[in-house]
């Protein structure tokens, strides 16, 4: 059985047992997180679609950690006007393990 759901402005795809990177969350490490926006539920041959949201889908995850990405060096320049930013920036993430997928 696998689901797609929004969180943080991105869909993501997901499966029971699944391990996934999100934007942070708030809540500490084991704690239950509930996503309501399903977007659609799917096993096998059946698909169940919403329209936008699926009415009374939710996906259970539980928190594994919560970390920050990769750096990545960001860097704004324009020739001939003296003008270079450097900067760098680690986006924080939150791990979750997938527990239930319920279409509702």
């Amino acid at each position: 059985m696998y689901a797609v759901i929004a969180t943080g402005g991105k869909q993501y795809r997901v499966t029971k047992d699944g391990v996934l990177r999100v934007e942070k969350l708030a809540g500490e490490e084991g704690a239950t997180v509930e996503f309501g926006e399903v977007l659609l539920v799917g096993e096998g041959a059946s698909v169940k679609l919403g329209a936008p949201l699926l009415k009374g889908g939710k996906v259970l995850a539980t928190i594994v950690r919560h970390g920050k990405g990769a750096k990545i060096s960001v860097v704004k320049f324009k020739r001939r006007a003296h003008y270079l930013r450097q900067k760098t920036h680690r986006q924080h993430f939150t791990e979750v393990k997938i527990t239930d997928i319920s279409a509702g």
